[in-house]
């Protein structure tokens, strides 16, 4: 570690001059000699840095974003040029081309707060061992040496010895316990960064080997600072701690204000958001309008979260415009309520087999319908050509005629011969005698 930072030798002196400048501050407050002005400048260090990281911040958030959404194509380019690895690393390129991503976005906060990591370590490495190091001369190392946090000197680690900790006026058994809690505070920290983003901001409905891979650093991460977290000095401790939370912090808002599409976050910001329109009866705010404003020009592509955003503003009678804003109307309730009981009274839907059946008997029952016209033309046709003489027969066909119940069973004995009778005989057939019993 001290050969890594020695590289960054360079960018002490900027280092120790900005902590100088927040230790004259905090010295007039704590006193120049105390744990808290030198642990507080520290601090104030991380966060002027973290300032001026926000740019690279947004990047990383856009860079990540687009590589989640990217994530299908790539997996198809993959499998598409499986045996082609130059082809397959050229349309990865052209893909992140046109698309405007640079996959090492979302490692630039890292990569440029890393100078100053180390210069740091430095720094605290040269107070640790009694050397003047950029604008910390004689006076500022022995009040650096003198200060202490719950006990613990700034420049002591956890695997110093006793008899180094007794150089620095502390003891081994505080310096340890100090280290270990904040050790775990800062793996903690990185722990839970990394799972609200993973849980909260990513777009649940795409899965892609890249969650995966997200969700095995989610683990790895912390892993892997603990161990390095023991041959941290307490000043880098605190450094890496303050910049974790503040990187929480900071992800907590984005993810508040403007989440992933598709997400969870977006999913209870939009509902925030109608229970803000519904009760003011507008959209307040630009970032807001933007907001719906987006949605509307999506219109087909809408994600579920959109289309559930949609829908409860037409429940309460707000219709969202192009530009932004919504508009009341009670036409939108009754239309919404009619369109809902619309699709309750659809029919259920049949299954395969049960529309082939009802398909079949279709015709079947056409030629029944069609048939029974010229059969009663035949029977009447029939009994025009009776001879007179006839009489009891036509007063038993009368008696016949009386008894529905016999009439109804022979329709349905006929309807039952047109739907099975495919194989009978088509046209005229004989009308039967008279006289005859059946």
């Amino acid at each position: 570690m001290d050969t890594i930072a020695s590289l960054f030798s360079f960018i002490t002196w900027p280092v120790s001059w900005v902590i100088v400048q927040f230790h004259k501050v905090y010295g007039a407050i704590f006193g120049p000699d105390t744990g808290w002005a030198w642990g507080l400048s520290i601090v104030s260090l991380v966060v002027l840095i973290r300032i001026c990281l926000i740019p690279l911040f947004v990047k990383q958030i856009k860079s990540t974003r687009n590589m989640q959404a990217l994530q299908p194509k790539m997996k198809a380019i993959q499998e598409r040029y499986k045996s082609d690895k130059q082809r397959q690393s050229e349309e990865m390129m052209k893909l992140y081309k046109e698309t405007g991503t640079n996959p090492l976005s979302s490692c630039l906060p890292i990569l440029a707060q890393s100078p100053f990591f180390f210069a740091l370590y430095h720094v605290l490495s040269a107070i640790a061992s009694g050397k003047e190091i950029g604008v910390i001369d004689g006076p500022l190392l022995a009040s650096a040496r003198q200060a202490h946090i719950f006990g613990a000197p700034l420049a002591s680690k956890f695997t110093d010895t006793a008899a180094e900790v007794a150089a620095l006026d502390a003891s081994i058994t505080s310096v340890r316990i100090v280290t270990a809690v904040m050790i775990v505070m800062m793996s903690a920290s990185q722990f839970f960064t990394q799972r609200q983003l993973m849980m909260k901001n990513v777009d649940l409905s795409v899965k892609t080997p890249y969650m995966q891979q997200q969700k095995m650093l989610m683990y790895i991460f912390p892993l892997i600072f603990a161990g390095m977290g023991i041959n941290f000095p307490v000043g880098v401790l605190i450094y890496w701690l303050t910049t974790n939370v503040w990187t929480m912090g900071q992800q907590m808002y984005v993810i508040n204000q403007n989440p992933t599409p598709g997400s969870k976050a977006q999913d209870a910001y939009l509902q925030r958001l109608l229970k803000s329109i519904t009760h003011s009866g507008e959209v307040k705010g630009r970032r807001r309008k933007n907001v719906v404003k987006v949605i509307v020009a999506k219109g087909g592509d809408r994600n579920e979260n959109e289309r559930r955003f949609f829908v409860g503003l037409s429940k309460a009678g707000f219709a969202a415009q192009p530009d932004g804003t919504v508009i009341k109307s009670d036409t939108i309730v009754a239309e919404a309520e009619g369109g809902a009981a619309a699709r309750r009274q659809q029919p259920k839907r049949q299954t395969k087999s049960q529309r082939q059946a009802s398909a079949a008997q279709q015709p079947l029952v056409k030629d029944s319908e069609e048939g029974s016209e010229p059969a009663a033309a035949e029977a009447t046709t029939s009994l025009e050509k009776k001879p007179q003489g006839s009489a009891v027969t036509e007063a038993k066909g009368e008696t016949q005629g009386d008894k529905p119940q016999r009439g109804s069973r022979a329709n349905s004995g006929g309807s039952r011969q047109g739907k099975s009778g495919q194989g009978q005989r088509k046209g005229q057939q004989r009308p039967k005698h008279p006289s005859s019993k059946k």
